[in-house]
């Protein structure tokens, strides 16, 4: 039987005059272009741009990390000093303005951001040992903006939090009178944010949180908890991922909190700014193209086979895959699935982009020893080589096991480069199988593998490369179908400014000024 939980009471709705724009605070601890680890970074930066393109003030908070106080801040300044409890110095709230005009404010604290590393892991690997007392801080300054800083007159209607890096910030808003409306977003509930019970009392936070309907977690404290029980909403990436995570299978533990709160969670799939995502304007690309002209596809294909060095050989079919590395994605799926269709398929070709667990690393590099000419592993990261893979190949695929959003099955359909992927969270959500009605509809956008297993992989497979070799023109069609689709974040925005409206104290605001 589920566990009761106790439902938060609602804060007084704070309601602005009806001139004034909705103001919304966005908090995550990843930024891209300024930090960026995976969707999320993407998600902290074009969510709030396109809202405030629909007349959001939206603004965005995140740590202030190393990396990013060395990058010149032309109009940073020290906006307020903040006493947090167990930090000796005050931390520094700085404010400057991103590209696009987004305001974001950095929180400094002494000691816990400024240093190497990525921002949840130290050089070797391993999870900063600190980490509950660094992002117990960075919640501790999120939720001092929310409720009001003595001194700063812009204050949040809405604090839109983001995975367990902030999960206590609605906690520590509980209650408090004049709070704004919170909604909480699960970006990957597998991460969560667990720490032994002595760093309850080591953050100073309240005894009475350390139980079943607080934060305790299997004799654990979750960050994650703080967030699923005490936000007025709960959000996720995509519809089926917030009806996958109320089962044991991909609840990781807090489907039974979930399953309680259903009532107020939702799905909203993530964006794509086809400013920066679309064949027609990519800077990354040698040679633009569009579904009326997709000669430039070819040249791209050319291009990418040369620089990883693939056979130029005639009617290629090439799979790309540009990911992180892990089980989740399915990595270790593909890498059993490749040797036998490498060897049944003579036309197939794969160049596979990431970095990862070390042993998948090591495992692809060796596939490529193995199959010179007809694989290309790159292990790492590169922002323009990703472009390039997604442009170039003919079909792009994702085995993950879960996926709660997903952004490259997205891009891949702007690009013409048909994805193949387990029809799972927000993959299921964006991509018609190619079934002969679908195709015949003229519906169809991709491939779904229903199991997430070799064999099933390795059928998807096969159905595409069938399609590919037939040369009915199908494919094509295929092609021009998902070029067509439209999952611009403005529609993303919409679907969360009117989620924000159900929040109190975001009700009763104007939003039609686009004016900072």
């Amino acid at each position: 039987m589920d566990q009761p939980f106790p439902r938060v009471p609602a804060p007084a709705v704070r309601r602005g005059r009806s001139s004034r724009r909705l103001r919304v605070l966005f908090a995550a601890a990843e930024v891209f272009p300024l930090v960026k680890t995976g969707g999320l970074g993407d998600v902290a930066y074009y969510l709030p741009l396109a809202l405030r393109e629909q007349g959001v003030d939206a603004r965005i908070i995140m740590p202030a990390y190393g990396s990013v106080l060395a990058t010149a801040g032309r109009r940073r300044r020290t906006l307020a000093r903040l006493d947090l409890p167990g930090h000796r110095a005050p931390a520094r709230l700085l404010t400057e303005r991103m590209d696009g005009g987004v305001p974001i404010y950095l929180v400094d604290v002494p000691g816990c951001f400024d240093r190497d590393g990525n921002p949840y892991l130290a050089p070797d690997g391993h999870e900063w040992p600190d980490n509950a007392r660094r992002y117990a801080a960075f919640c501790r300054a999120v939720a001092a903006l929310a409720a009001g800083i003595p001194g700063v007159a812009w204050r949040p209607d809405v604090l839109h939090a983001n995975d367990w890096h902030t999960g206590l910030a609605p906690a520590l808003l509980a209650g408090a009178g004049g709070r704004p409306g919170v909604l909480f977003a699960i970006h990957n509930l597998a991460f969560q944010g667990l720490y032994p019970h002595a760093e309850l009392a080591a953050l100073g936070l309240p005894a009475h949180w350390w139980s079943l309907d607080g934060l305790e977690f299997h004799g654990r404290m979750s960050f994650m908890k703080g967030g699923l029980v005490y936000a007025d909403r709960i959000v996720t990436v995509s519809p089926r991922y917030a009806r996958e995570i109320l089962t044991p299978e991909f609840g990781c533990g807090l489907d039974g909190l979930l399953r309680h709160r259903r009532d107020v969670l939702s799905g909203i799939v993530n964006g794509v700014d086809y400013r920066v995502w679309d064949p027609r304007h990519d800077v990354h690309i040698a040679h633009a193209y569009c579904s009326d002209d997709p000669a430039g596809k070819r040249a791209n294909r050319d291009l990418l086979r040369e620089r990883v060095g693939l056979a130029r050989t005639p009617a290629v079919c090439l799979f790309g895959h540009v990911s992180r590395l892990s089980g989740q994605k399915g990595t270790d799926l593909l890498l059993a699935a490749l040797p036998a269709l490498l060897a049944r398929h003579r036309e197939l070709q794969c160049v596979l982009v990431g970095s990862g667990e070390a042993a998948l690393e090591t495992a692809l590099a060796g596939l490529a020893r193995a199959w010179p000419g007809r694989v290309a592993v790159e292990i790492g990261y590169d922002e323009t080589l990703a472009h390039q893979v997604i442009a170039g190949a003919d079909a792009f695929v994702m085995p993950s096991r879960f996926e709660p959003c997903g952004l490259s099955q997205l891009y891949s359909l702007r690009y013409g480069t048909v994805p193949v992927v387990h029809a799972t969270g927000g993959l299921r959500d964006t991509v018609v199988d190619a079934t002969p009605a679908a195709l015949g509809a003229g519906l169809a956008t991709g491939f779904w593998f229903e199991q997430a297993t070799v064999a099933a992989l390795t059928g998807a497979m096969d159905r595409a490369l069938a399609l590919h070799g037939a040369g009915d023109g199908r494919w094509q069609a295929l092609m021009r179908t998902g070029m067509a689709q439209d999952f611009g974040w403005e529609n993303s925005a919409r679907a969360y400014l009117d989620l924000y409206h159900t929040l109190p104290g975001g009700h009763g605001v104007r939003t039609a000024s686009a004016r900072a």
